[in-house]
């Protein structure tokens, strides 16, 4: 008779072997056979798998997460590449819109027009902006023709139920950027009451608009009718359009400048905290400023050159600081109180706006432009020889 005997025998299996089609590593089996009194046997198997510890799983996920953190800043700026093409698409539109516009009506479009809704006294309320003007030539002419242009956009000629849509609530697509996280209605009482833009007019350097002698200060004026050979500097030198932001904080109707008068302009403040010394007082919004691209007025659809693009003009509200934008007395409000106005050209793209000039040509201009040539590239003829160098 055999003693009770035990016979073990390990066997490593690799993982390609067909005796297991959905294994994934090498495998450890041990196998034993028992021996009975009788003779008989019986054979055991006992299969182990190896497996992960704790340890190698944290450094496989501390790969991965250090993977992502490399590939995540290349696909954002990716992103924001393809966004400032698309910004940059827009602005050519822009461009070829204007000079189309140029050529059927003779003249460039005004930023604003303060005459044809202007009351029995002269004062426009509600004047339409250049951008409403060019709406034929942006893919816009079915909002065009719904407009009574005679009448301010919250007539009740020019909104629902009167109209099928209210005007200054409709989003014009080509007039906002995809950068712009703002990208809704302004509401008021909870229902949408404009549209924001970001792509405001060169409307001069401090000085917009004199209502006594008609002078503005930019490429584009209220009610102005200007013609290319009246910009002397020369189309590829002077600036057209530029971006803004939605929703910036503003005052408007603030006091006019000291030096103003008939015969002399006032000087435009040296640096930004000079700002509100020059334009005190006025009224106060966190949110109003470039939110009605209806509006023919610089707080919504301009821009001015006091200060290179991107500057931040703090003012401290409440203990809240804000970068804001502001002018004296609006265009149209008066007929005989000017307006000046510091509105720098900001976006949201990093370090740099998007920048139309008036020969249709679309350029990224750096925050870091030296401040003379960007204030020299807002006169249409001031005699200076500058130029943007991509």
């Amino acid at each position: 008779m055999l003693d009770d005997m035990e016979f073990r025998l390990e066997v490593l299996v690799p993982a390609d072997e067909d005796c297991d089609s959905h294994a994934t590593e090498s495998q450890v089996t041990d196998t034993w056979i028992d021996v009975d009194e009788d003779g008989s046997s019986i054979e055991h198997a006992l299969r182990r798998s190896s497996a992960f510890t704790l340890v190698e799983l944290l450094v496989v996920i501390a790969i991965i997460a250090t993977l992502i953190g490399m590939l995540l800043p290349a696909v954002q700026s990716a992103r924001e590449a393809a966004r400032r093409t698309a910004c940059q698409s827009n602005l050519r539109q822009l461009g070829l819109s204007l000079h189309n516009y140029e050529n059927v009506k003779r003249y460039f479009p005004p930023s604003g027009d303060i005459v044809t809704s202007a009351n029995t006294s002269g004062v426009s309320v509600q004047p339409w902006s250049g951008q409403a003007l060019i709406l034929p030539f942006i893919e816009g002419d079915t909002i065009y023709k719904l407009v009574d242009f005679k009448k301010g956009y919250h007539d009740p000629a020019n909104r629902a139920p009167n109209l099928p849509i209210d005007v200054a609530s409709t989003r014009v697509d080509i007039l906002m950027c995809p950068s712009e996280p703002k990208n809704t209605a302004r509401l008021k009482n909870g229902v949408p009451e404009h549209y924001p833009l970001n792509y405001g007019f060169n409307v001069g350097q401090y000085l917009v608009y004199d209502p006594v002698t008609k002078q503005h200060g930019g490429t584009f004026g209220p009610s102005s009718k200007l013609k290319a050979g009246m910009i002397s500097d020369g189309l590829s030198k002077t600036l057209a359009m530029s971006e803004v932001k939605a929703f910036t904080p503003r005052y408007h109707n603030a006091s006019t400048p000291a030096g103003h008068s008939a015969t002399s302009l006032a000087t435009p403040p040296a640096t930004p905290a000079a700002v509100r010394s020059a334009l005190g007082g006025g009224e106060w919004s966190a949110t109003n400023g470039h939110t009605e691209w209806v509006c023919g007025r610089a707080i919504h659809n301009g821009f001015t050159t006091t200060f290179p693009p991107q500057t931040v003009i703090a003012e401290t509200v409440e203990g809240t600081t804000y970068d804001i934008s502001i002018c004296s007395t609006r265009e149209g409000n008066s007929t005989s109180a000017p307006t000046y106005a510091v509105i720098p050209s900001r976006s949201h793209h990093p370090g740099a706006v998007n920048t139309l000039l008036m020969d249709g040509s679309v350029h990224q201009v750096s925050e870091s432009i030296d401040a003379v040539t960007w204030q020299a590239l807002g006169t249409r003829a001031g005699g200076e020889n500058a130029s943007i160098r991509d």
